[in-house]
């Protein structure tokens, strides 16, 4: 870890050749649900391919931008689209865009992501803010020497996921009269979609729903100290004994209708105290 911060610094410093502003939250969109990226009033936007040591997001429905301006009045640094494990990246790279948002001034960072519902309460098109997570990608983005400038060694994961946030975005879809729900995100490394015999494991280990990302973006940004909010776009139902066939287009199709859902808690979340 003791490479990150110079490289983090190069990154910075192409970022500020562009664009001056200190943003307050970093934003983290995923499959299907990039579009948000185009409600920010931008002010500057860059390539992937155009900030030193960015990985490559190469899946699909991802846009692959980082796109810096003022969302609901707020100064913001979003991703269009993401690195996964599964891409061949690892946990440290796939975290990498966290320690650069966290460089530029975020202290408060949101996550979403395209995830099967393993709860049998969970319909596609739902929305679940995220209160725990498991980690079954047995990747961590903290291996190595720690750099202590970055964070603890040891940084506590007792509540990775802030309670006044989960608490403001369960209020916010109540006062506007649709379903969001809490629940366990289970990151799995991917890229296959799991087997019945897994759906059933990881519904009796506790978890609501599972997805391919999240998990060492989550870590990072504890490790840095920051607050976290994440929700997931429940684009399939993970039923063991009703599977279906799944496919990646389905998946990006069905957290499309749950972009509305999402972006009215986002705003909402990022003009809380």
């Amino acid at each position: 870890m003791q490479h990150l911060r110079g490289q983090v610094e190069e990154t910075i410093g192409a970022i500020r050749q562009s664009w001056a502003g200190e943003p307050t939250w970093g934003i983290v969109l995923g499959s299907g649900l990039g579009r948000l990226a185009e409600e920010i009033d931008t002010e500057a936007e860059f390539a992937y391919a155009d900030l030193p040591h960015f990985p490559r997001s190469t899946a699909a429905g991802h846009a692959s931008r980082l796109v810096c301006g003022q969302l609901a009045g707020v100064s913001v640094v979003a991703m269009q689209g993401r690195f996964h494990l599964y891409e061949g990246w690892s946990a440290e790279q796939a975290s990498f865009p966290v320690r650069v948002m966290h460089a530029l001034g975020a202290r408060s960072l949101l996550l979403s992501n395209a995830a099967g519902g393993l709860n049998p309460q969970y319909e596609v098109g739902d929305v679940m803010v995220i209160e725990d997570q498991i980690n079954l990608m047995f990747r961590n983005p903290l291996i190595g020497v720690n750099d202590d400038e970055l964070g603890p060694r040891f940084p506590d994961m007792s509540a990775p996921y802030c309670p006044q946030l989960i608490d403001k975005a369960l209020a916010t879809a109540r006062a506007n009269d649709f379903l969001c729900h809490r629940g366990v995100y289970v990151g799995m490394l991917g890229p296959t979609y799991e087997t019945r015999a897994e759906y059933r494991m990881l519904r009796a280990i506790g978890g609501d729903a599972a997805g391919m990302s999240t998990v060492p973006e989550a870590i990072a940004a504890a490790h840095a100290g920051m607050r976290v909010a994440a929700f997931s776009a429940i684009t399939n139902a993970c039923s063991p004994d009703m599977l279906g066939e799944t496919t990646h287009e389905e998946v990006v199709q069905a957290a499309d209708s749950a972009a509305e859902k999402l972006s009215t808690i986002v705003k909402a979340l990022l003009t809380a105290n």
